[in-house]
């Protein structure tokens, strides 16, 4: 990758949408919007999104290891965040299990999703689709133990009835998905940074990917996401160049207008996305699942684009992470949120939402222990997300 990434042209469209969401956010906001003007700012949300990912990446590789690899994943959060707690606030009673529909959307889309669609593209590269188990596997195990804490528990706690956490169980999940958030950073960028470095088909770790470790990002992938974009994909894993400081300043001023945009254009559209919903016919849930797929979107390329590029590990570096961001940065969020909000905080998952988590886990493990997956492994991950895709819409 040249120096030239990293510049920032006035023309270029990662400085053009966030300004243009930020104007859409001024002519929409108060307003009762046609349905005209709300295509139009939902695409400036979606925009907003895309640029707001790409500037944190920026950031990330000017600012280094291991600060680096959280600015994305709170970039990202803070999107999540703010998408979730827009929708929550004017909602009601309606809107309490909101939270838990996307974060759940946002674990089965990674685990499933991300995981299924690369192991296919990187088994249709190379027959067979090689990682490092290790790593992969400490990632599953904390994806595991966050969703099991976070969204499982609360069905089956007594202290409050139905399935929602009493205020000191909640703050004790909140504390415990932090701590196992910041100990998988730390192993991951620091400890044992060699387990998360991508392997070639032999298994072991390839030259350009050790020199790529710092670029790593905290299953975001910061590096990848940015500089997968311009790379000629022939699987030799380019080298990042760090942007300038004049580079990095920029892209934060673009971060901070983005992530303003963003907030506020979804408070634009949300009560057309939520009547949408409701006029279709279709469960609330379905709002989840729509703002984690908007959310995981620049992931979900950045993952294809690393699998395309013989570097399977990064893909699923990528989609694990996610995962534990999701669950380990949202749920303290929204627990420090519900301070204020109104009605009940519900988290605790149903029984079919159970049954698919565990299966997701199950095979999850099976595809991930050999080191190695097939196609038949990437089709299982892809059907798991589908059955997902369609009991949410028709349970």
């Amino acid at each position: 990758m040249s120096t030239a990434t990293h510049r920032t042209p006035l023309t270029d469209w990662t400085v053009v949408v966030p300004v243009l969401a930020l104007v859409a956010l001024v002519l929409s906001w108060g307003r009762d919007l046609p349905a005209v003007a709300v295509a139009l700012v939902a695409l400036c949300l979606a925009g907003a999104v895309l640029a707001a990912v790409h500037h944190a990446e920026v950031v990330a590789l000017r600012v280094g290891e291991p600060f680096g690899s959280l600015v994305l994943a709170v970039a990202v959060t803070i999107i999540e965040v703010a998408l979730i707690v827009t929708l929550m606030a004017g909602g009601g009673d309606k809107t309490s299990s909101l939270a838990r529909d996307t974060v759940f959307a946002a674990v089965m889309i990674s685990c499933n999703g991300i995981v299924g669609v690369s192991l296919l593209v990187g088994a249709l590269r190379n027959r067979v689709a090689v990682f490092n188990a290790e790593g992969s596997g400490a990632a599953l195990a904390t994806v595991a133990t966050l969703a099991a804490l976070s969204l499982v528990l609360p069905t089956f706690t007594t202290s409050k009835p139905g399935p929602e956490f009493s205020s000191a169980q909640l703050t004790f999940a909140a504390c415990a998905s932090l701590a196992l958030y910041g100990l998988f950073i730390a192993v991951q960028t620091v400890r044992h940074r060699d387990y998360f470095l991508p392997v070639d088909t032999r298994g072991s770790a390839s030259g350009p990917a050790v020199a790529a470790a710092a670029r790593t990002v905290a299953g975001h992938g910061g590096g990848d996401g940015a500089g997968g974009a311009d790379g000629d994909g022939d699987g030799e894993g380019d080298h990042a160049v760090p942007p300038s400081f004049r580079t990095a300043l920029i892209s934060l001023g673009l971060l901070l207008v983005a992530l303003v945009a963003v907030v506020g254009n979804a408070k634009a559209v949300s009560p057309t996305i939520e009547r949408g919903v409701a006029d279709a016919g279709l469960p609330h849930a379905v709002v989840g699942v729509i703002i984690a797929l908007l959310v995981l979107a620049p992931e979900t390329l950045a993952a294809v684009r690393a699998a395309r590029r013989d570097r399977m590990q990064t893909s699923l570096n990528l989609a694990y992470g996610s995962a534990i961001a999701s669950i380990g940065l949202t749920i303290p969020s929204i627990a420090l949120a519900s301070v204020w909000l109104s009605g009940p905080l519900l988290l605790g998952l149903g029984a079919l939402h159970m049954v698919l988590l565990t299966l997701t886990v199950v095979v999850s493990a099976l595809t991930i222990v050999p080191g190695r997956a097939t196609l038949l492994q990437g089709g299982v991950h892809v059907v798991l997300l589908a059955a997902y895709l369609f009991l949410a819409v028709s349970p």
